[in-house]
């Protein structure tokens, strides 16, 4: 790391305590103060924008996160609600957010910065993401966050739209020490701030940070995030709001460095560390970063330092018993080496009581065994307790049996390479062009003559729209695009095939059926053509469901080719109008009263039998009256929710 000339320090050195080294910190031995002073040495310098907690409660991440928050957006303005991070997350739904408009012309869409990027050109506090089980992140935020973490600019090309930023948001993420193994570590490399939140109590982040500084006024902070910040000292909320000028770094504290790493730690924890320091050494107000910043450092992420540490005054020999573990930054140990982990004197060989035992030892341990995960190390991952995969930044391969090119639909044939999926028709016309000028006596197939078939890849996602035109008197001419918008966004965003099934259309090719066609997607120009069809007279909403429940079954039945995801959205009335068995004779006899509609509700219970593991239902209640309720029946039929369809939801949605 390359050494810069020293500047004036932006935050004043606390004013020293009693007790304290000549560092200037205070005494930091608590879980909850190691904790409140890594948030503030991430929120200063944005080069430790990552932040691992290993082994914290779950119940305890929705409150770090709002500490975390309040740090970063100071007393002036109130913190952003952060960006959760899970296992179903997508590329689609990081980098980009598409938005669909309906207009007089059609389906409009436009590309926007996604969540990760949209915030890194904004003015105010930086963004934050939370991961509350990194191991069970999902491949895409995993990339994501090796691409984000750590970087100066990041370029973001995805679907024509190109920008370049400057990223900003600073990450939370936690993780078992037991599951550390799973996760890859170039993505833990990224993180430079990390602790073990193993003993961090819910009432002592309060307590311990309030015991730090000054305590906020009456009135000062109305939420439990912006009271832990006012806790903080003054210096350390400065610091966190506008940051830091980056000091110099010693060639003292990169020996150190270097030294409390062990000579198989890579650069990425060797720079962490020193980074870790220079912040420290600017949060104190000193010119530039030395040894006993190093370890500070060490001391703050749980990296053990030895008796002999620089800075630390000489002392006696240690009672015999296990090395305590690291606690506080430097200063600490002095005042409270004979003290317990509680804070309350340790005592001397001879005043041990007859109860007193040695350290606890596990059930089943015997020579050999594997170790457990070292206690309270930031590195848990070095121990080879844990089964690791093999390749974690890698997505699953795509579900399917037999080779790529025998799956999915015949599109055209071209010349074979071997005996897979021969396209026979093609292969016996190419044959029989060259029978004359071979001059066999038999009809003879020779290996140029064989072409195979040419196949469309399988879709992977499904959208069906089931489509009653005579409902329209309800929901108006022009709103079926915003009814319609969250479902089309998911299509075009998973490059779902479209199937569309119309019913009751004026300019329907037989008023008694319903028609129907396949879309590759949401662009192609008969979609939007079907939102603004004219109503007709007929209503053979039994035969529409038919249909629908023959086109999912076709989908979902195939094994290994079958979609992963299906959506069924009907958007009716529930007023059939034709029974079911007109619609498959033709022929119209007498009157139908409410055959129609039984029709239909006997056709949807027959999608309601599916299996919904892949397959989800919607229908959109036009609300009209009276039978205001033969929607709700129909939804009942077919294990549905219900959209409501007269103030267009999907246009809030969709502007979200």
């Amino acid at each position: 790391m390359a050494a810069v000339p020293p500047r004036p320090p932006t935050s004043p050195s606390p004013p020293p305590e009693s007790g304290t080294a000549r560092t200037g910190a205070a005494p930091l031995d608590d879980p909850a103060q190691r904790l409140g002073l890594a948030l503030v040495c991430a929120a200063a310098d944005p080069a430790l924008s990552g932040v691992l907690l290993v082994d914290l409660d779950p119940r305890l991440v929705d409150p770090v996160a709002r500490l975390f928050g309040a740090v970063l957006a100071g007393a002036a303005e109130p913190a952003r609600p952060p960006l959760v991070l899970g296992a179903s997350d997508r590329d689609e739904d990081l980098w980009t957010r598409i938005r669909i408009r309906g207009g007089e012309h059609g389906i409009t869409v436009r590309t926007e910065p996604g969540p990760l990027t949209e915030g890194d050109d904004a003015d105010g506090a930086p963004p934050l993401v939370v991961v509350p089980d990194l191991a069970r992140l999902s491949v895409a935020g995993m990339r994501a966050a090796v691409q984000l973490l750590g970087a100066d600019v990041v370029t973001v090309e995805r679907g024509g739209p190109r920008r370049t930023v400057r990223p900003r948001a600073r990450w939370l993420a936690v993780c078992r020490s037991a599951d550390v193994g799973r996760v890859s570590r170039h993505l833990l490399d990224r993180f430079a701030v990390r602790l073990s939140a193993a003993g961090l109590r819910l009432p002592g982040v309060r307590e311990a940070l309030a015991e730090t500084g000054p305590r906020p006024e009456a009135g000062a902070a109305a939420g439990e995030g912006e009271a832990l910040f006012a806790g903080l000292p003054a210096a350390w909320r400065s610091a966190a709001a506008g940051g830091v000028r980056p000091v110099p770094v010693g060639d003292a504290a990169i020996g150190r460095a270097r030294e409390l790493l062990g000579p198989d730690a890579g650069v990425r924890r060797e720079l962490a560390l020193l980074r870790l320091a220079r912040t420290l050494a600017a949060l104190h107000g000193r010119p530039s970063a030395s040894a006993d910043d190093s370890d500070a450092a060490a001391r703050l992420i749980g990296v053990a330092v030895p008796q002999d540490a620089p800075g630390r005054p000489e002392s006696g020999p240690e009672p015999p018993g296990p090395a305590p573990g690291p606690t506080g930054l430097p200063g600490t140990v002095p005042e409270r080496r004979a003290a317990g982990g509680d804070g309350r004197p340790r005592p001397r060989d001879g005043d041990r009581g007859l109860l007193d035992t040695g350290p606890a030892e596990g059930i089943g341990t015997a020579p050999g065994a594997a170790p457990s995960p070292a206690d309270g190390s930031p590195y848990p991952e070095d121990e080879p307790a844990a089964a690791r995969d093999t390749v974690p930044l890698s997505g699953p391969r795509r579900r399917s049996t037999g080779p790529v090119s025998t799956r999915g639909t015949v599109i055209g044939t071209r010349r074979a390479t071997d005996l897979r999926d021969i396209a026979h028709v093609r292969t016996v016309r190419e044959a029989a062009v060259h029978q004359r000028a071979r001059g066999t006596e038999r009809f003879t197939v020779s290996p140029v003559d064989l072409h195979s078939n040419v196949r469309a890849a399988a879709p992977e996602r499904v959208l069906v729209l089931l489509l009653d035109h005579t409902c329209r008197g309800g929901t108006g001419d022009g709103n079926w695009p915003e009814v319609l918008a969250p479902f089309l966004q998911w299509a075009y965003t998973s490059r779902a095939a479209v199937q569309v099934i119309e019913v009751g259309a004026a300019d329907a090719a037989d008023e008694l059926r319903a028609g129907s066609f396949t879309a590759r997607g949401v662009l192609d120009p008969r979609v939007p053509g079907a939102l603004y069809r004219r109503a007709g007279r007929a209503t053979p909403l039994a035969h529409g469901v038919e249909l629908a429940a023959h086109t999912l079954r076709r989908l979902l039945r195939r094994q290994g080719t079958g979609p992963a995801e299906a959506w069924l959205v009907v958007v009716t009335d529930g007023r059939g109008n034709v029974p079911l068995r007109v619609s498959h004779t033709g022929r119209l006899a007498g009157p139908v009263a409410a055959a129609g509609v039984e029709d239909a509700v006997e056709a949807a219970a027959r999608i309601g039998a599916m299996d919904r593991t892949r397959l989800h239902v919607a229908v959109v209640d036009p609300g009209r009256e009276p039978y205001g309720d033969l929607p709700y029946v129909l939804a009942d039929r077919l294990g549905a929710i219900v959209v409501d369809g007269r103030h267009a939801p999907g246009a809030e949605a969709a502007g979200e």
